[in-house]
């Protein structure tokens, strides 16, 4: 099997690689892909996009399928849909698959075979393995139509299958982000030490995150991994002043399992004169709602639903404590936007947000699933302003160091333009 870090001198000359600017700097023209897309919970995809165009780069974004029309929150959301392309509904499937059969039938019947060798067990399994190889020559199609030179995808599971048949059926490049937890969960279903062996590079959101891709992808392949955070624009919230004693807090995520929920409303129910918000849906909606009634505090807590980056920025300027009961996590990004905001942050001590809030320091973390602690440190920072502020002070100045999107684009860019190029890059700047 060759080395896929391996650059053929063909593909390096190749009009559709990356292009020298008047300026002496790279630029890219890359394909972003990933399974929905642009929704109201990918907003790190979405500015990670347009700090690239921002830096001269060209971004084409793909998506498997259209996001539901309850995630249209915003106008950026909608213009993205706009200027996105859809694999689902098909269109020109029959000529895109026979286009690749006629042009490059080894590869196309190599990226037979890669399909086949990756699919999970189980004929529902092998009915989406089907549908994934369907998509990568419809992918490929459009990569050569826009004249893209190398394929990025976002997440490790069902679009990252897509993105490896398509880059094997096509001889194009790809790569990965990895996010977890739910990448995780499955890895051997993923298939992802398979996706990481012919990836060119796979960005890891976290050292965490890179640890358990370590766990199952080949040893030589280690290199490959690398750390780029998402990332917020600091510049984007004004830091709040806090006085007196504080009585409202603020959710915002999924509103689903994995989420722990229910912790925090156990908390609010034991804090006297508090109030909280609760941004997002999902499945367990109509059960939180219940369970606020039954914990006789559903005159405290507003069920938001989802909101714009703009209404959520006003809210953040309303809280007290940001409050976050995850049982996995991979670094969420809404605690970025909290701290930047200058809101402290009470969250669980698991996965990669140890790597961003620092306890006792910029934020308070807590054990996962523990109601008394957490009741206890979010007690704490309503009491104390001062504590409040100066975890806000310290908490913007560690996202405006290891957080900005501006920073963290610039540093994805030079490991595509270096990858490409065959030179080798650190783990992170």
């Amino acid at each position: 099997m060759p080395d896929h870090l391996t650059i053929k001198s063909a593909q390096l000359a190749s009009a559709k690689g990356p292009i020298e600017a008047a300026d002496g700097g790279v630029r890219l023209r890359v394909a972003y892909m990933t399974g929905e897309y642009p929704r109201a919970t990918d907003t790190f995809i979405q500015r990670e996009v347009a700090a690239l165009r921002a830096l001269g780069h060209h971004v084409q974004t793909f998506s498997v399928r259209t996001p539901p029309a309850s995630e249209n929150v915003e106008a950026e959301i909608l213009a993205g849909r706009k200027s996105t392309i859809y694999l689902l509904p098909p269109q020109g499937l029959i000529i895109a698959h026979l286009a690749q059969v006629f042009s490059s039938p080894g590869r196309y019947f190599a990226a037979l075979a890669l399909a086949w060798n990756i699919c999970p067990p189980g004929i529902r399994a092998m009915a989406r393995q089907v549908a994934y190889f369907a998509e990568a020559a419809m992918l490929v199609r459009l990569i050569r139509k826009h004249d893209l030179s190398h394929l990025h995808n976002h997440f490790a599971d069902s679009s990252c299958s897509v993105a490896v048949i398509a880059a094997a059926m096509g001889e194009i490049t790809y790569s990965f982000t990895i996010h977890g937890p739910t990448e995780f969960f499955e890895p051997k279903y993923w298939r992802i030490d398979e996706k990481v062996r012919r990836a060119l590079f796979v960005n890891c959101i976290s050292h965490f995150c890179r640890s358990q891709v370590m766990l199952f992808a080949p040893l030589d392949c280690w290199k490959k991994l690398r750390i780029v955070h998402c990332g917020v624009d600091p510049e984007a919230f004004e830091v709040k002043r806090h006085q007196g004693r504080g009585g409202r807090l603020l959710f915002v995520g999924r509103l689903a399992a994995i989420k722990g929920l229910p912790i925090i409303l156990e908390v609010l129910a034991r804090l006297e004169d508090v109030t909280l918000d609760i941004v997002g849906d999902g499945p367990d909606r109509q059960l939180l709602e219940e369970q606020a009634r039954l914990l006789n505090i559903s005159s405290r807590v507003r069920f938001l639903g989802y909101q714009s980056q703009q209404h959520i920025r006003g809210l953040f300027k309303q809280a007290d404590v940001f409050v976050m009961s995850s049982f996995a996590e991979g670094v969420p990004v809404v605690l970025m936007e909290a701290m930047a905001a200058g809101i402290p942050v009470v969250a669980p001590r698991i996965a990669g947000i140890p790597e961003l809030v620092r306890d006792g320091q910029s934020g308070l973390l807590v054990a996962p699933g523990d109601v008394n602690e957490m009741a206890s440190a979010v007690d704490r920072l309503l009491r104390d302003a001062g504590l409040r502020n100066r975890f806000a002070i310290a908490a913007r100045h560690d996202v405006e160091r290891d957080f900005n999107i501006q920073t963290e684009s610039r540093w994805l860019a030079e490991i595509v333009s270096s990858a490409i190029a065959g030179r080798s890059i650190g783990i992170r700047p």
